[in-house]
Formats: C-alpha cells, sequence, structure tokens
C-alpha cells in the first residue's frame, strides 16, 4: 500500500503562484500523475511525470505555466504552478501508478492522495 500525502494548497490571485508537493516511502518506483476537479466538473488529467522524471507531459491549458518535477531521494514530486488562473480553481490529487502513459488516465492509477483545494481568485 502506498500512501500520498499532498502539500496544503491554498487561495491564490490570479497572475500568483503556488507549489503543491505529494511525498511517499518508494515513490521512486511510481510515475505520478496530478489530476484536478472543479465543482461541477469531471476529473482532469492536469500533468505527468515518469518514475525516472525523464519524461514530463502537461494538458495544454497549464503547457508553459505549470512544471512538474520530482526529487527521488526526497522520494517527492512537485507541481509548481505559475502564472495561475481563476479557471485553475479545484481540488488537486495526486496518483502513482507503475505503468502508466499519456495523456493521462485516472484509471491506470492505483493510489490517490487525498486532494487539496486549490483556489484562485482575487
Amino acid at each position: 500500500q502506498l500512501q500520498l500525502v499532498e502539500s496544503e494548497g491554498g487561495l491564490v490571485q490570479p497572475g500568483g503562484s503556488l507549489t503543491l508537493s505529494c511525498g511517499a516511502s518508494r515513490l521512486r518506483d511510481y510515475a505520478i500523475g496530478w489530476f484536478r476537479q472543479a465543482p461541477g466538473k469531471e476529473r482532469e488529467g492536469v500533468s505527468y511525470i515518469s518514475s525516472s522524471g525523464l519524461t514530463t507531459n502537461y494538458v495544454d491549458s497549464v503547457k508553459g505555466r505549470f512544471t512538474i518535477s520530482r526529487d527521488n531521494v526526497k522520494n517527492t514530486v512537485y507541481l509548481q504552478m505559475n502564472s495561475l488562473k481563476p479557471e485553475d480553481t479545484g481540488v488537486y490529487y495526486c496518483a502513482a501508478a507503475l505503468v502508466a502513459g499519456t495523456p493521462l488516465r485516472a484509471y491506470e492509477y492505483k493510489f490517490w492522495g487525498q486532494g487539496t483545494q486549490v483556489t484562485v481568485s482575487s
């Protein structure tokens, strides 16, 4: 069993930045996806990073603004979010999979974090 622990989200003004983290023991063995769900909308895959960190992927709406990275010594994955927009608001989840591809597909991820709220508003 892999327990993913996400950092706290928060309230950010439009144009602001926030970095989320996701940690767990043995995280280095897993590909990680970040998903988000806005009220009344389906869960959306946001970003992916392979277990090695060599491959990353982003949904078009966040390309150039979000950066996913990982530190396999610390067993932690980060999602740096810049130039945040109100439409980035939602509950963000990190998820782990031994094998996963792109685009992100939620059913490929076996382990999920508890979710953290990110609100972008003035």
